[in-house]
């Protein structure tokens, strides 16, 4: 049963972090050659590799909008796990890329395309907790490389509570034991959340303690994430 396998020890994970610590973080853009943008991005060893093509034409024109299609596609590669995953789209990976859009379209400026579509791929060629966020961090990155009209960057991490203690960026054995887990984006230089998804039960206190502890980690992931946009122009 969830919630009931002793993952902290003597005030330490299981990994040797501390509860409100996160695993280590690296990001890199222009990844993928042939894209228009792409992003590479790893929490501890879950990796994420996104590529943006377009904004391009819709066709057939009976699909074209007054506003900006994005598609979004996530999936996790076979050897992305330890037990081999089947390749194809399944269920959940059609739940997690309109999860991820809906995380990222508040931050961009859909009306500045019209008739137009953007397609963002979400890869995920290493698992270990927390995909959804590390994937709404690579694209978000990936958006900003291609060029996409944004409001700002969307920054995106993971929140628990494991052994009746709120813990920051859960890695796969946290994810899959944990009492309750929570994603979470958000625009930081707009003070909007974009993506706030839960499981779990929770108390009002622990919901306020965990989304100003979200809060203050994409703050620290939005500072990276525009040192790696830098980096890419000097």
């Amino acid at each position: 049963m969830k919630g009931n396998v002793e993952l902290i020890i003597d005030g330490k994970r299981l990994d040797g972090r501390k509860p409100l610590e996160m695993r280590e973080v690296e990001m890199k853009v222009n990844v993928v050659r042939n894209a228009d943008g792409s992003a590479y991005v790893r929490f501890g060893k879950t990796i994420a590799i996104a590529a943006v093509y377009g904004p391009t034409i819709l066709l057939p024109k009976h699909l074209q909008e007054d506003k900006l299609l994005v598609k979004v596609r996530y999936s996790m590669l076979p050897f992305s796990v330890d037990e081999r995953k089947s390749p194809g789209h399944d269920r959940r990976s059609i739940e997690l890329s309109k999860v991820i859009k809906n995380a990222l379209a508040p931050a961009i400026m859909l009306d500045e395309y019209p008739r137009a579509v953007l397609k963002v791929y979400v890869e995920i060629i290493q698992a270990d907790g927390s995909t959804r966020v590390t994937g709404t961090n690579a694209a978000s990155l990936a958006l900003a490389m291609a060029g996409v009209p944004m409001k700002d960057l969307v920054t995106a991490c993971s929140v628990g509570k494991i052994n009746d203690t709120i813990v920051l960026d859960l890695n796969g054995i946290e994810d899959n034991n944990s009492q309750a887990d929570m994603a979470f984006a958000m625009m930081p230089s707009k003070n909007r959340v974009t993506l706030w998804q839960m499981d779990g039960q929770l108390t009002k206190e622990e919901i306020k303690k965990m989304i100003k502890i979200a809060s203050d980690a994409c703050k620290k992931l939005y500072d990276m994430q525009k040192k790696a946009i830098r980096g890419a122009f000097k």
